[in-house]
């Protein structure tokens, strides 16, 4: 395919970091020519200097970050607008085209603002394409639109919080799409080591290729936890079975599954075919078909929407795989056969060039170079050395220098791990991530928190985990809490109790697949930090309707204020009081939401919203103390 049958700006441009002296911009062209970036404030240009890292991933794939640097601060809440430069005219003139859909009514650039003391704060997680439902990513595009055309207040940032992609569930269709997108832009291939493939070119025609890609696994004694780790429909009697039988493998899949994701561009160049789609799964295809193509239809708006946002991102397992790194019996296992190593590591690589990278530059800086080495070279020992830097790398968390300052925690590499047994879930945080997270928000007068897991969870789904993890069988459930490994637990609960703890803390949370807010407060204690966690999920996906609300009412019998169950929890030193959201029942609200966190700097109140995907808010009213 010619370059000219191609968007020139394939997917982006996505605000990323943004400092008072700096900002960041991500985007993919299909084209080597980087833009340069030209900023003004009002009718004022701003002077500074620009600069652009490239990557090639792809013959007519090139990822892009662009930074400007000002002479001068931004100023407070004041729209900044900036414009992507390229050298060639042509191109720009096609750039220019290309643009017109990004602009809200009455702007003739794009733009975003700087705020140090943001005041609405949005966040989501778990986007998952093929699920029926609408996505709750439009409504950035939503509050956007009505902040240029009505002239209310713009959210100041928004935090995805993890499961950005399901690189392990995909569906048939997409699959398709992930396929042409590789083909179409000429994203490079590698060859595997232990898989019956021998490079990933293969996987698009091979018998196996789509829903049965488990059959791909190397047939050796060790491998059959593995299976079921990556492939097998794990029985879940609690939560849903994680159907992985399209799990992306190679780089390329990756990378052409975030730009699928991000920017609808090459949707309408994609033509979706049931070649190679063995008969018995065609029904299946349909219907996964019919939900991604509602997936496709809102495309439009979420990218025009991160084209104006200051946009922040953390991984969780899906991002990767699920179950990534829960125990330490997983890790052995999937670190220590090179295929689901490989696979592991071609996840990573995605996240850092298409969420990582944006997040804080300069800690990955180390990094880039590496894989502009890796595309540069080719050579399959770059890969494998690559892969083994970005399994080693410990400085995925990141800081936000606002105020209140914004911690986003890393709660994937850096597992705190169980050495009584291999089954046992790991610790969210190790020792040392959690004695460097003390030490950073220590004498803070306030601070937010970014856990892609609640902190405070469920009691009696953390419950029924606990159960499934003494009989040996925490991956049936998927134990990720913060209180299922009790030298984790100990540590985080003992940083709220501590003296210094900033006294006004907000956790902001997601991957359960259901919304709810707690008010925590210390017991026994005069002077408690107010403690309260916005728990939002997910902006694509939802819990089964009927098992929540069994467990919601369960959770409101066996764990009420006064139950003596409380007494056996870790928390029984905590007064966790939930707010009841005006939709929905009980006190989890179940449904695609896109979370607005809006903090008052003169008082402590907080105040909580859940914005569904057709526009209706959910609010979660604070309940009045005793």
């Amino acid at each position: 395919m010619s370059t000219q049958h191609l968007p020139l700006v394939i997917a982006g441009p996505i605000v990323r970091n943004v400092t008072e002296r700096q900002c960041c911009i991500w985007l993919c062209t299909s084209v080597s020519d980087a833009p340069s970036l030209a900023l003004s404030e009002g009718k004022d240009v701003l002077n500074g200097e620009g600069s652009a890292e490239s990557v090639k991933v792809g013959e007519h794939a090139y990822l892009h970050l662009l930074r400007f640097d000002t002479e001068h601060p931004f100023s407070q809440n004041m729209r900044i607008g900036y414009k992507l430069c390229f050298e060639n005219n042509e191109h720009q003139s096609r750039w220019e085209e290309e643009l017109k859909p990004l602009l809200y009514q009455g702007q003739s650039t794009l733009s975003f603002h700087f705020t140090k003391t943001p005041t609405t704060i949005l966040h989501g997680s778990c986007r998952k394409p093929h699920f029926r439902g609408d996505d709750a990513l439009t409504q950035v595009d939503s509050l956007l639109h009505a902040a240029f055309t009505q002239d209310t207040p713009a959210p100041d940032l928004l935090l995805m919080t993890g499961d950005q992609i399901y690189a392990d569930d995909v569906a048939g269709p997409m699959l398709k799409a992930i396929h042409f997108t590789i083909e179409a832009l000429g994203l490079y291939h590698e060859s595997l080591e232990g898989a019956v493939v021998q490079n990933t070119s293969e996987l698009a025609s091979h018998q196996h290729g789509f829903y049965e890609r488990e059959l791909l696994l190397p047939q050796i004694s060790t491998n059959t936890v593995l299976s079921s780790l990556f492939f097998g429909a794990k029985k879940k009697p609690v939560f849903t079975s994680v159907n992985a039988q399209n799990h992306l493998i190679g780089s390329a899949e990756i990378i052409a599954m975030y730009l699928l994701v991000w920017s609808q561009a090459l949707w309408s160049l994609i033509k979706i075919d049931k070649e190679n789609i063995d008969e018995k799964y065609h029904e299946n295809f349909e219907k996964e078909e019919q939900a991604l193509n509602g997936f496709v239809s809102s495309l439009p708006k979420i990218r025009r929407g991160l084209a104006h946002i200051p946009t922040y991102m953390i991984f969780d397992d899906h991002d990767v795989t699920d179950d990534w790194n829960l125990t330490r019996g997983w890790e052995q296992e999937v670190y220590g056969n090179p295929l689901s190593k490989r696979m592991i590591g071609n996840a990573l690589l995605g996240y850092l060039l298409c969420q990582g990278w944006g997040n804080a530059p300069n800690k990955v800086t180390p990094l880039i170079e590496s894989v502009i080495t890796k595309y540069n070279s080719g050579a399959a020992k770059d890969h494998d050395d690559l892969i083994d830097q970005l399994l080693d790398f410990d400085q995925w968390h990141y800081r936000l220098d606002t105020t209140p300052p914004i911690e986003v925690l890393d709660t994937r590499t850096q597992r705190w791990r169980s050495e009584s047994d291999l089954n046992k879930p790991s610790g969210l945080m190790d020792w040392e991530a959690l004695c460097d997270f003390q030490h950073s928000i220590i004498g803070k007068e306030s601070v937010i928190v970014v856990s892609a897991a609640p902190i405070y969870g469920v009691k009696v789904i953390e419950a029924i985990q606990k159960i499934f993890t003494f009989f040996g069988k925490a991956l049936t459930v998927d134990a990720e809490n913060w209180m299922a490994h009790k030298g984790t637990a100990s540590v985080i609960l003992n940083i709220f109790r501590h003296y210094k703890t900033p006294p006004e803390f907000i956790i902001l949370s997601g991957d359960v697949h259901y919304s709810f807010v707690y008010d925590v407060r210390l017991r026994f204690r005069r002077n408690s930090p107010h403690i309260t966690q916005f728990t939002c999920s997910g902006l694509k996906n939802a819990f089964p309707d009927g098992l929540i609300k069994w467990l919601d009412r369960l959770n409101r019998v066996l764990y009420r204020a006064k139950s003596p169950l409380n007494l056996f929890t870790r928390r029984r030193n905590m007064s966790v009081k939930p707010r009841h959201p005006s939709m929905g029942y009980g006190e989890l609200f179940n449904g695609c939401a896109l979370g607005v966190l809006k903090i008052s700097h003169n008082s402590t109140q907080v105040q909580c919203k859940a914005l569904l995907s057709n526009g209706k808010e959910v609010e979660f009213p604070p309940v009045n103390d005793d």
